[in-house]
């Protein structure tokens, strides 16, 4: 069945998320309080303060900073995949990708595509743009939508084969299945520390944007297909 997708109608994507105030002080008395309560069972015996730091998991507490995407473009037997990134201010990031899939992935065709992305980055985006007062999209709103309607493909899902126990991260499952690994620079837990401490979310985006090539080149290998060389990824 996934071999008879069509690759060009697919948009791979990655999130990276961060707490939404750099300090546990930032946040209002009342959140601060919500905080403790939600994160009691994670933290165990570190405090509220101390775990914050991991508040961008959640998106009642967190922000995105960056969205990257890629797609495949073919022109006869020449394969490209382009990736692009959208990150600075949330709700610009969010309009601006709520404006690609209006535009070119809002077909009944068109299906969205992340690693681990059902049970994380597509309820993250559509929470956080609810919360910022914009409308969701087609392709995020799964309401009244049946099991077989809903348009997102995940390759964790894909590779648990049924095995819903099973997780395994995509750092994993790229050195399993022989493909260049993605985490050359900064991996997910460095990512609050590189934002709010060092400034540096041009080392997010390309960490983002490699872990968007990962997604697609592991949707190749589950469909049997050669890997993604350098020379067909296009950075625009």
């Amino acid at each position: 069945m996934i071999k008879k997708l069509a690759l060009e109608n697919i948009l791979f994507l990655d999130i990276e998320t961060v707490p939404e105030q750099s300090l546990f002080s930032g946040l209002t008395e009342a959140k601060q309080e919500l905080w403790e309560q939600k994160s009691q069972y994670q933290r165990g015996e570190i405090s509220a303060e101390e775990f914050y730091e991991r508040a961008g998991i959640w998106a009642e507490f967190g922000k995105i900073i960056c969205i990257s995407v890629g797609y495949f473009t073919f022109q006869g037997d020449i394969r490209h995949f382009r990736v692009t990134s959208f990150y600075g201010d949330e709700i610009t990031i969010l309009k601006d990708f709520k404006n690609l899939l209006i535009s070119h992935f809002s077909q009944a065709k068109h299906l969205l595509c992340a690693h681990n992305g059902k049970e994380f980055d597509f309820p993250y985006i559509a929470r956080r743009m609810i919360i910022n007062n914009i409308e969701l999209p087609y392709k995020l709103n799964l309401f009244g939508k049946k099991p077989w309607e809903v348009p997102h493909l995940d390759t964790l899902e894909l590779w648990k084969f049924g095995d819903y126990k099973n997780y395994t991260s995509l750092k994993l499952l790229t050195n399993v299945l022989g493909i260049p690994s993605p985490k050359d620079d900064i991996d997910g837990s460095q990512v609050y520390k590189v934002y709010y401490e060092e400034n540096g979310i041009d080392r997010i985006v390309a960490y983002c944007e490699k872990d968007t090539i990962a997604v697609a080149q592991v949707f190749l290998r589950l469909r049997s297909e050669t890997i993604l060389n350098e020379d067909e990824i296009i950075h625009i």
